[in-house]
């Protein structure tokens, strides 16, 4: 995999130090130079301004030093860190710091270049850690939104082998039978094993309707409604099946209808 160039950032107080970095830096491929800073605050707002990939900085500077800087900048913003200096006794302290790596003045192409290919590997790593999270992530909320109680205009079966796709407005009518449904399309049924609570969860409550604690129907398939003597009421729909409406739910019934026929 190729990764863009490394932005990169160059932080010391000596001009003649940031320039003979510059010119080793120009010799590697795939590195641009996006800032130069002469000062720890000066550092720490390029780093801010610019989100490097990778910052050279010395530990000596005006200001801020150089672990100041890494004090000052958050996590999610931290580049990769190789420090520069002359002097040898901060390197303990460099590495603790989560130093990438730690270049002792006067310093050659080729140690620079070990430096630039370190920190290369180090961002590839971490470009692939974060590919996989968001892969990771993406399957995750797909699976949520997979059982999320909202309306759907599809729902999927398994029959005799098969994987049948339906429209939910092609169903005419539901019903429960024991930890299954039957959801009946036309001369077909099929059978889902889900609980008809929650297959209402999922439907559309402008086109569904529960008429019965066991019996959903689809009110673009009523023909009309038939009151009986109890006070109950008959749904017939218009492939000619009689459905059984119980009193508590024909209330919601008649005003679906209205409002859709």
């Amino acid at each position: 995999m190729i990764l863009p160039a490394l932005r990169t950032i160059i932080a010391d107080d000596e001009h003649l130090a940031r320039r003979k970095l510059r010119l080793l830096l120009e010799s590697e491929l795939g590195v641009r130079v996006v800032a130069e800073c002469q000062d720890g605050q000066q550092t720490v707002d390029a780093v801010h301004a610019h989100k490097p990939d990778l910052l050279f900085i010395d530990i000596r500077m005006p200001d801020l030093d150089g672990f100041q800087v890494l004090e000052n900048i958050a996590l999610d913003e931290m580049p990769a860190v190789v420090f520069t200096s002359a002097h040898d006794q901060f390197a303990i302290r460099a590495f603790e710091a989560h130093a990438l790596d730690y270049l002792l003045k006067p310093f050659e192409a080729e140690r620079l270049h070990h430096a630039v290919e370190r920190a290369r590997a180090e961002l590839l790593k971490s470009h692939n850690r974060d590919l996989t999270a968001r892969i990771l992530d993406l399957i995750t909320k797909r699976a949520e939104r997979k059982v999320e109680p909202a309306a759907n205009d599809r729902m999927v079966v398994r029959t005799g082998g098969r994987v049948v796709f339906l429209d939910t407005s092609e169903i005419d009518w539901i019903e429960a039978a024991a930890n299954y449904v039957k959801l009946h399309v036309g001369q077909n049924s099929y059978s889902l094993r889900e609980g008809i609570g929650k297959v209402a969860e999922r439907l559309d409550a402008e086109r569904f309707v529960r008429i019965h604690r066991s019996v959903i129907v689809n009110v673009h398939k009523i023909k009309e409604l038939q009151p009986c003597d109890s006070g109950e009421y008959i749904a017939v729909l218009k492939n000619g099946k009689e459905l059984s409406c119980s009193r508590g739910y024909h209330t919601q019934l008649q005003r679906l209808i209205s409002e859709n026929l």
